[in-house]
């Protein structure tokens, strides 16, 4: 007999209650876990504190030997399309500190440890329109919405795009399409996102959890082991292109943060910037 035993591994109840203010948890007795992130219930709105939480919540499903496929997505009419009113207070208070604690660190970890940290299939779910797109995009299989709009706002609210959409936006849509969405905020609705193969399947946003669990069925029709490691064979591109870019794209844009000495996250500057899109606008000069 060892004379240790292994570190208990989290428990689903602890961290359902855990992250309960930030994601609606459920999961299957099967393992297939629904993480729908949330701010009061509705519609998530951009904040340090629920910035943080995404690559903790990833690293927690993760870790839980009992998750075997993770659906993720937004709750209520759109995916994130709004910050919360005090949402950057801590960044106007201390700049360089959260510069480099909500932006650079926990960026980082948002985007990595989706790729890295879960080694199960994962499916992401844009519920409607909204930023910070890339978190659905960069899971293995994604769903869209089909009155939904994928746009970049970093740009246009005076911030350089390398916080991880700049890696996805490449990656999915080569060079040309990538740095016209952002320097202009491209407003790509779900037929055009279909087609330029950001997403694979587009659908009335009532029907998308289900679809998403039919599709979650057949990946578990396959044994436990095959799943996981198919999930390391189809990561690698992603993985390649994080460990390439990821880090630099952050520092640029850190840098870019620093240099103005003023801090460019608000709830007017993003509400003002994603007002272009819910007026049915192709980009926010037009």
């Amino acid at each position: 007999m060892s004379l240790q035993d292994f570190v208990a591994m989290p428990k689903f109840a602890e961290y359902k209650e855990r992250f309960k203010d930030h994601y609606k948890l459920e999961r299957r007795p099967d393992g297939v876990i629904l993480a729908q992130t949330h701010t009061l219930g509705d519609s998530v709105q951009l904040s340090v504190q629920n910035h943080r939480s995404l690559g903790m919540l990833f690293k927690a499903i993760g870790a839980d030997p009992e998750n075997e496929i993770m659906i993720f997505g937004g709750t209520g009419k759109d995916f994130m399309m709004n910050a919360d009113p005090e949402g950057f207070k801590l960044e106007q208070e201390n700049l360089p500190y959260w510069a480099y604690e909500y932006a650079y660190k926990d960026g980082r970890i948002n985007v990595s440890s989706l790729i890295n940290d879960l080694e199960i299939p994962t499916i992401g779910i844009l519920n409607g329109s909204g930023f910070h797109s890339e978190i659905c995009l960069m899971c293995d299989i994604t769903l869209m919405a089909e009155d939904a709009v994928i746009y970049d706002l970093h740009y246009d609210i005076g911030s350089v795009p390398g916080d991880g959409i700049h890696s996805c936006f490449e990656e999915l849509l080569g060079v040309k399409r990538a740095a016209y969405a952002l320097l202009t905020g491209e407003a790509i609705d779900a037929k055009t996102a279909l087609a330029y193969g950001m997403v694979n399947e587009i659908l009335p946003k009532d029907k998308l959890i289900e679809r998403a669990y039919k599709i979650a069925d057949h990946i578990m029709t396959q044994p436990r082991i095959t799943r996981r490691l198919t999930t390391q064979i189809i990561r690698r591109p992603w993985r390649q292109r994080i460990s390439d870019d990821l880090d630099g794209g952050f520092g640029i844009q850190m840098f870019g943060h620093l240099a103005k000495d003023k801090a460019v996250h608000s709830r007017n500057h993003i509400a003002d910037c994603g007002a272009y899109v819910k007026k049915g606008k192709k980009n926010n000069f037009d």
